[in-house]
């Protein structure tokens, strides 16, 4: 006869990240542009640099080495996956990735391979939703720049991109992504 079904071991595979809360709560028309205050949250940080094309890559290495550095030093994470990019031009960007954890630990560790704790962006923020592929996101952007020009609203020279959904590939059109739009 059949052997009965065993319970599954849990899977050593990269930590899940889906029961994480993001920094603000989704509205009820969680489709439509809404104006929120960032809270500043304690965050593992790395920066980084990349090209366009080589974005989703980096990111998601990015945020597996904070995953592996916070396991590494017993810290867990308790928000969403965000990257801040702090500079782009035609070729590429430079970015801030970041993931929220209960509080930085004191003392701070040695900053080994470039992590570092500080703080999420705060303050008051535009999110623009994003479902669709990364492939598609320069729409949501296009959306977003003319929504602000439109109103004539100022913003900071950052964008904040925090990963609803776990960042599988750039093709992966069940992403869901929060931009935010810091107002000056």
């Amino acid at each position: 006869p059949p052997a009965p079904p065993q319970a599954q071991a849990p899977s050593s595979s990269p930590p899940q990240t889906s029961g994480r809360k993001t920094l603000v709560e989704a509205p009820a028309n969680a489709d439509d542009v809404d104006a929120v205050t960032l809270p500043a949250k304690p965050a593992a940080i790395l920066a980084g640099k990349t090209k366009w094309d080589e974005a989703v890559p980096s990111l998601k290495d990015a945020f597996a080495r904070i995953e592996a550095d916070l396991a590494k030093a017993g810290i867990a994470p308790t928000g969403r996956p965000l990257a801040v990019f702090t500079r782009t031009d035609d070729d590429g960007f430079a970015y801030e990735a970041m993931i929220p954890v209960a509080s930085a630990p004191d003392p701070a560790p040695t900053a080994a391979d470039g992590l570092r704790f500080g703080t999420t962006p705060s303050g008051k923020a535009l999110r623009f939703p994003h479902k669709g592929s990364y492939d598609d996101i320069d729409g949501t952007y296009e959306t977003l720049t003319t929504y602000l020009d439109a109103k004539d609203i100022v913003v900071q020279d950052r964008f904040i991109e925090e990963y609803v959904t776990d960042l599988a590939d750039k093709a992966d059109d069940k992403l869901d992504v929060n931009i935010y739009a810091l107002t000056r």
